[in-house]
């Protein structure tokens, strides 16, 4: 399983960014999906997640400014961003748990000017 992500770029403080997810396969019985960030020697944290049913769950650092959907249709999980912060640049990972195994998607550059 293939995960592509895309959608990091450069925002203010202040703006917004919508991340992606496609994967390679079908997403409808996902276990969970989600982001997660991580910046060079820190560790990995979770940003957003979403479960097959569709359970959402975020970073206190998040709430209420990020939202996490997902498209079955289209096999992708969406992460917008809003409000972002200087604090919220970093390189973003999509993750996939199918249950029995679970994928990393490459990371996603997402830088914020102040």
């Amino acid at each position: 399983v293939q995960l592509q992500a895309s959608g990091g770029g450069l925002a203010q403080a202040g703006g917004s960014l919508r991340l992606s997810c496609a994967a390679s396969r079908t997403i409808f019985r996902i276990n969970y999906m989600g982001w997660y960030r991580q910046a060079p020697g820190d560790k990995r944290e979770m940003v957003a997640t979403i479960t097959g049913g569709g359970s959402t769950n975020y970073a206190d650092s998040v709430k209420g400014r990020f939202t996490i959907s997902r498209d079955n249709s289209k096999n992708t999980v969406y992460l917008q961003m809003n409000g972002l912060k200087p604090e919220d640049a970093n390189v973003y990972y999509c993750y996939a748990n199918f249950g029995r195994s679970a994928y990393w998607g490459q990371g996603t550059l997402v830088t914020v000017s102040s």
